[in-house]
């Protein structure tokens, strides 16, 4: 077995780094060398780590290079391609290939996860849709479980078609607990997405990705 997948969302801070660790997690309770990608991050602490990239190594049951974990990491909490330029950064999407390449071959199941939604500018090579098609992986997407989010998950659908990019999955994540007629939008973007419910993630569930690993299942 050797699977490898693109994770984007619906939006920022809708829980794509969670539901990475997450399947990670799921992929490792089943024997796989399970590892994530996270090829720009923008944010880091006062030590110099972005969270998610931490988080993602955490989640992992099989080390990577820190270069093909995360070739680009920004120290600004900005838009990559606004801190990119500050740092006088050019995100080279052959540089990110090659990394994702490296870690296939260490993998059973790889997770290169994007930044922010399908379509955020990453600089002159273009933006993260670009880079999906330049690693041409199938895509999972998760879709933050929240008022609007039927209309953000069917863009991000057709987004993700009209670049002949296959959708292996979707997770809806409860972001929002108090989210008005969840079940009825659930069963809607099941009946509207052209892809396989993966499974919900309750809000805050017990054991952090761990717990949330037992809501999922691998495409």
């Amino acid at each position: 077995m050797n699977q490898a997948y693109f994770l984007t969302g619906t939006d920022t801070e809708i829980g794509k780094t969670f539901i990475t660790c997450a399947l990670l997690r799921h992929a490792a309770e089943r024997g796989l060398r399970a590892a994530g990608i996270k090829p720009v991050a923008a944010g880091t602490g006062a030590e110099g780590r972005n969270e998610d990239v931490e988080n993602i190594r955490a989640a992992a049951s099989i080390a990577l290079p820190d270069e093909t974990l995360n070739p680009y990491c920004f120290r600004a909490a900005v838009a990559p391609h606004i801190a990119a330029a500050e740092e006088g950064v050019r995100i080279d999407f052959g540089r990110i290939a090659d990394g994702v390449n490296n870690g296939r071959k260490l993998t059973d199941l790889l997770i290169v996860e994007g930044v922010g939604g399908f379509r955020v500018p990453l600089g002159p090579d273009g933006d993260s849709a670009d880079l999906a098609v330049r690693l041409g992986l199938p895509v999972i997407f998760v879709v933050g479980m929240r008022l609007g989010c039927i209309n953000h998950a069917l863009l991000s659908a057709e987004a993700i078609a009209a670049r002949g990019l296959p959708i292996a999955g979707w997770v809806a994540n409860r972001i929002d607990p108090a989210m008005s007629r969840f079940e009825e939008n659930l069963a809607t973007l099941e009946n509207l997405l052209p892809a396989p419910l993966l499974g919900v993630v309750p809000h805050a569930p017990l054991g952090g990705n761990a717990g949330a690993a037992g809501h999922l299942r691998l495409p």
